[in-house]
C-alpha cells in the first residue's frame, strides 16, 4: 500500500492588475527546492523561470501566461506568506557607514504602487487609439537574455507590449501581424506617441515597500524594496 497524499488548503487572492480573484495552494518542499536552486544561481533569468514554475504549480484556476510580470511577483509573495512565513529577515549594507543592518519585512504589508494618470490607452490621432498590455513573464525572460547595452532592448520591450490599435470601425491585433509589419508601424509613429509608450512603462504598477532604520551614526535611513531581485525569496 502506497503512502497517503496530503491534501493542502486552498486560498483565494486578488490580482493587482485586474482585481480578479485567483485560487492557489501552498507550495511544498518540491517548490522550495526550485526556488533555492534559482536563488543560489544569482541570475535574474533563472529566478524568473523558477518563480514562473512555482506559481504555475500552485495556481489552480488560471494560466500562468495570462499574468503580467508584477502579478507574478505579487502571487509569488502571496504564496511565500502562506507557505513559509509572512516575515523575512535579511541584511543590507548602509551606503555611508558600510555597516551591516538587519531588517525584517512583513510581506503581507507589501502593496502595489500605482501612479495616478497611468493608462494603457494612447491616442495616436483623431482616428486611432493604441492599446498597450503589460509585459508578460516570457518577455522578461527574453529581456534578461539580451545584452543590456543593446539599443534594441528598449525597442523589444515596447513591441512586446503592443496589444491592438482601434478605430471607430475596426480593431487590429498586433499578434496577427508579422515582425516586419509591426516594425513598419513603429517607424511611422511620431515622437509624442513613442514618449507616451515610454511613460506607460515608467508609470506601470510595481511592488514597492520602504523600511526605516537608523545607522550607527544615528541617521534615519530608508531602504527601498522594489523589483524582482529584492523580492525574490
Amino acid at each position: 500500500m502506497g503512502l497517503p497524499k496530503i491534501d493542502l488548503p486552498i486560498f483565494e487572492g486578488v490580482l493587482p492588475s485586474s482585481g480578479e480573484t485567483f485560487k492557489y495552494r501552498q507550495y511544498t518542499v518540491k517548490e522550495e527546492k526550485i526556488l533555492l536552486v534559482a536563488q543560489e544561481s544569482n541570475e535574474t533569468g533563472a529566478e524568473i523561470l523558477a518563480m514562473k514554475q512555482v506559481v504555475n504549480n500552485c495556481l489552480l484556476d488560471r494560466e500562468i501566461e495570462d499574468l503580467a510580470m508584477f502579478d507574478l511577483e505579487f502571487v509569488h509573495l502571496t504564496l511565500r506568506s502562506k507557505s513559509v512565513d509572512n516575515t523575512m529577515n535579511f541584511t543590507v549594507t548602509d551606503p555611508d557607514t558600510e555597516e551591516k543592518i538587519e531588517l525584517e519585512l512583513d510581506v503581507e504589508k507589501v502593496k502595489m504602487n500605482e501612479t495616478e494618470g497611468h493608462s494603457k490607452e494612447i491616442k495616436i490621432n483623431d482616428d486611432y487609439i493604441l492599446y498597450l498590455k503589460y509585459p508578460s513573464i516570457d518577455s522578461f525572460v527574453r529581456i534578461t537574455q539580451m545584452d543590456s547595452q543593446d539599443p534594441l532592448v528598449n525597442y523589444f520591450v515596447m513591441v512586446s507590449c503592443l496589444d491592438k490599435i482601434a478605430s471607430e470601425d475596426e480593431v487590429y491585433y498586433f499578434k496577427d501581424y508579422t515582425e516586419q509589419e509591426i516594425d513598419d508601424f513603429m517607424n511611422g509613429l511620431n515622437s509624442q506617441v513613442i514618449a507616451a509608450i515610454q511613460k506607460f512603462f515608467e508609470t506601470m504598477p510595481r511592488l514597492r515597500h520602504e523600511l526605516q532604520y537608523k545607522n550607527k551614526e544615528g541617521t534615519e535611513k530608508t531602504f527601498v524594496i522594489e523589483g524582482l531581485r529584492t523580492f525574490f525569496i
